[in-house]
């Protein structure tokens, strides 16, 4: 049994596997490496120092160049732990966001059910319209949950894309159309321009759609007081590239570099929408990367920003 469990311990390439890293960011295995070869050089200097007994300075030469290895490899262990600690904060940030996520919904769906049981509620249309908020409630926890599942899936390398042609034209009109209400409620005026005869596209639509949706509605949330989105369509080059452009809060220049990871949320934004889990953008980069695109932002705090993705014409 001990000594099952010490082959279990030395398994590093299965340890690795588990942690998702590779043998040169993995803790277990650049440990058994240093050791290696930090006994490999005391022999090695031993030897050599016999040899060279009378020419320290070659000695000294090696022992400075085995020191530097030791130093490098040091160096990539140092890195793998560093890996290691970020899946850990990772997954706590994962329990954290969807704990408080769902946490608030499902709240109101308590009180709401409460309710309608108490009898309290007085006719139908006061029935109605704690069912329809709860209607809502439910979508929002549904829409959560597939976020999460999609960064699961992100991060296995299982994005299961289904790709088929796509006229990118059509899918903005409808999804401009869906948008129409939101944009209304919130004072923005909604634009589209478009070139004529674009070609079509290969990628998956429900995917395509998704981050579409996710740039037109962080762009009309996160607009204060009014204001205006315009979206663009046209050809560059061998791409057809899509800009949503707005006039919203902008993301400071400090926090842009962070703008895709995974969880976050610039602090300015946070102050207009309390809602969210920072997971739309990190998906939205990762359907446009598996589908052979590019994704980017331009943004200025105060004045608004340009989101674009490009995908290639098939």
């Amino acid at each position: 049994m001990a000594f099952r469990k010490f082959y279990q311990q030395l398994n590093f390439v299965k340890q690795c596997r588990r942690y998702g890293l590779g043998l040169w960011q993995c803790p277990s295995f650049l440990v058994i490496l240093i050791g290696l070869i930090t006994i490999g050089a005391m022999l090695g200097i031993y030897f050599i120092a016999n040899q060279y007994a009378q020419e320290p300075e070659i000695v000294a030469l090696i022992i400075l160049g085995v020191t530097a290895v030791l130093m490098i490899i040091g160096y990539f262990i140092i890195q793998g732990f560093n890996q290691l600690a970020e899946v850990s904060q990772m997954k706590s940030e994962f329990v954290s966001v969807a704990s408080h996520q769902l946490r608030t919904p499902l709240s109101s769906l308590k009180w709401s059910l409460n309710l309608i049981l108490s009898g309290r509620l007085k006719g139908f249309q006061e029935q109605e319209a704690q069912l329809k908020m709860m209607a809502e409630t439910n979508q929002r926890m549904i829409d959560l949950v597939n976020d999460l599942l999609d960064v699961s899936r992100i991060e296995q390398g299982e994005m299961g894309l289904r790709p088929e042609k796509i006229d990118l034209l059509k899918l903005l009109n409808d999804l401009i159309g869906e948008y129409a209400s939101l944009a209304q409620a919130s004072n923005v005026d909604l634009e589209f321009e478009a070139e004529k005869n674009l070609p079509e596209v290969s990628a998956d639509p429900r995917r395509i759609k998704l981050v579409i949706q996710n740039l037109i509605d962080n762009a009309i949330r996160y607009i204060t007081g009014g204001g205006r989105v315009k979206i663009r369509l046209r050809r560059q080059n061998n791409f057809i590239r899509c800009e949503v452009n707005d006039n919203g809060v902008g993301i400071p220049k400090n926090e842009q570099k962070y703008i895709f990871h995974k969880f976050f949320r610039s602090q300015n934004i946070m102050k207009y929408q309390t809602e969210g889990t920072g997971l739309g953008l990190f998906i939205a980069r990762a359907i446009i990367k598996a589908s052979g695109g590019k994704i980017g932002f331009k943004s200025r705090e105060g004045k608004g920003s340009i989101f674009w993705f490009e995908l290639p014409i098939k």
